[in-house]
């Protein structure tokens, strides 16, 4: 693998790098509304490019609950089910709609078979993902490749870069068409 290409693979992991909540770091204790919005600001907050912004306010956590996103809290207090379906719409909300987010959702609230294997849900979300990473990171390399094809970088670095964004807005609109379709046929 030459340098340049070495190069830039370490370029793409810097930039996609999220941070992450294990399924081990859950705590199995109930928080109050400002615990719950603490953690998640400590545990997510690297993922924004700016630092001012929070990972979650006490007005969405209010919204979810009352677009039943979430059941309500127990005397003010959040559970581990809680957290988790808040990690879901986190990483969720800015690909689908909260529409498709509730309908996506609903069995883990409703069913007391998926509520009570939550967590076990989560972690098998979590052992999935960690190999995604490599194949996303692949994919974009693939996708810089490609359009390095049609227009080289030393003639027009900037042209070069919008068609390189237009590719993977392209992945990522039809991802989404994927996700919104599977999402109806549940």
């Amino acid at each position: 693998m030459n340098d340049e290409l070495k190069e830039f693979k370490k370029y793409i992991r810097d930039m996609i790098k999220l941070d992450f909540i294990r399924p081990d770091d859950i705590p199995d204790i109930e928080m109050y509304m400002e615990q719950l919005t603490d953690f998640m600001d400590d545990r997510l907050g690297k993922n924004h490019i700016s630092p001012e912004d929070k990972v979650l306010t006490k007005n969405m956590i209010n919204n979810y609950s009352k677009n039943k996103l979430l059941p309500p809290p127990d005397k003010k207090k959040y559970s581990r089910k809680h957290l988790i379906m808040l990690i879901y719409i986190y990483y969720m909300k800015n690909v689908i709609s909260i529409e498709d987010i509730r309908r996506l959702t609903k069995p883990l609230l409703d069913d007391d078979m998926y509520s009570e294997k939550l967590y076990e849900i989560y972690q098998k979300t979590f052992e999935m993902e960690k190999p995604q990473y490599f194949n996303i990171e692949q994919s974009v390399v693939k996708a810089a490749q490609i359009t390095d094809k049609h227009v080289p970088k030393d003639r027009n670095e900037y042209l070069n870069k919008m068609l390189f964004i237009f590719l993977l807005g392209y992945d990522v609109y039809t991802k989404k068409m994927l996700i919104e379709r599977l999402i109806d046929e549940l």
